[in-house]
């Protein structure tokens, strides 16, 4: 079958919108306007959940093998970030001068604390990574701050595949529930759970609408009448809460809340009214990065943590936009040059879990 580079393409602009926004929020709250910040919300990564639902089927065992896969990968990449933190912490104080470090992380609120800085590794810290349980990395907090997106997709993966295997029939009813769950948990917030469950209300509903449009094409006369509703839509909130709209926007992201919801819907229409029209016919830098999109989610989390030591300098020192544009494009470019490392990182943890299968399956 032949690969969608379309669905490639929309992965890496994904990426590529991830980085921004991490560039943005993380080191970006010491120079980027704060509008400018919630406008990068736009794409997000409800357009990761929905195109896991453009190319979803009800094949459990594929499926499974699938996550068993990144799992792996997951614990690969966490065990090198595990010793890289430690070395950081221990060497890189003293050898970089990240004094400035020490109290950094009271920006970001009671989520993340001071450096802790150990001769002994945190070994429970690797243990908790390797079941999802995202106790801060030091020295590299944009990672484990990205991580949310991994369990969830985790979570809603599975429930989605079994809905597609054993209710193919009944799918706009799961939808209907889980927008339901949506609607209700913003209308009375009190009742909004902790934890998964309002994530995975709001991203399985999308999973499975993506999927019930999986090979479909928005008719044409519904574009200008679905965008057309967001901007009615907008207009009537930025109507009644002016600029305040924009700063209750960065609050509804975590868990999704209508606002957040409504922000992300434009890059969603996009996707959909661009999917099965916008064809794609040469592999580019994009799809590149769409295919090796798990790779640069994790890059991306450590140079976001990395380009504070470019940014600390040169925040006084040229305009903003400028320092955002060079940061971004230095962003970039590290992250393509640690995806490729943590490439040829997981290849050589699969050979050696090869190997180790090998003696083992002798010894037996």
């Amino acid at each position: 079958m032949k690969r969608d580079l379309y669905i490639d393409f929309a992965k890496g602009f994904a990426t590529l919108s991830i980085i921004f926004i991490h560039t943005v929020y993380w080191s970006g709250q010491f120079y980027v306007p704060g509008e400018v910040r919630i406008l990068s919300l736009l794409i997000d990564v409800p357009l990761f959940y929905a195109l896991s639902g453009l190319t979803s089927g009800g094949n459990v065992e594929k499926t499974f093998y699938r996550l068993l896969k990144l799992q792996i990968t997951f614990m690969i990449f966490t065990t090198f970030l595990f010793f890289l933190d430690y070395f950081f912490k221990v060497f890189g104080l003293n050898i970089f001068g990240l004094e400035w470090m020490k109290n950094f992380y009271s920006t970001f609120g009671s989520k993340y604390v001071p450096l802790n800085i150990s001769d002994v590794p945190q070994w429970q810290n690797l243990g908790n990574w390797f079941l999802h349980q995202y106790t801060n990395a030091d020295t590299f907090p944009v990672v484990m701050g990205s991580f949310w997106y991994l369990k969830v997709y985790f979570i809603l993966t599975v429930f989605g595949v079994l809905v597609l295997r054993f209710f193919p029939k009944h799918i706009n009813w799961f939808i209907a529930l889980c927008l339901g769950l949506t609607v209700l948990f913003n209308v009375f917030p009190h009742y909004y759970p902790t934890g998964q469950v309002g994530y995975v209300a709001f991203y399985l509903g999308l999973f499975l609408i993506s999927h019930q449009i999986k090979g479909k094409k928005i008719p044409t006369l519904w574009i200008p009448v679905l965008y057309g509703i967001l901007i009615v839509i907008f207009i009537f909130l930025y109507w009644n809460f002016g600029k305040e709209l924009f700063l209750k926007m960065n609050k509804a992201k975590f868990p999704p809340k209508m606002l957040y919801i409504f922000w992300s819907c434009f890059s969603m229409v996009t996707l959909f009214v661009l999917y099965n029209r916008l064809k794609i016919n040469k592999p580019n830098f994009i799809t590149y990065i769409g295919q090796n999109a798990i790779f640069f989610y994790f890059a991306q989390g450590i140079t976001s943590s990395l380009i504070y030591f470019v940014v600390v300098p040169l925040q006084d020192k040229m305009p903003w936009w400028l320092l955002l544009i060079i940061i971004y494009a230095f962003n970039i470019g590290l992250a393509v040059v640690i995806a490729e490392g943590l490439k040829k990182l997981d290849a050589f943890g699969w050979k050696i879990l090869q190997f180790l299968r090998k003696k083992t399956a002798s010894i037996s």
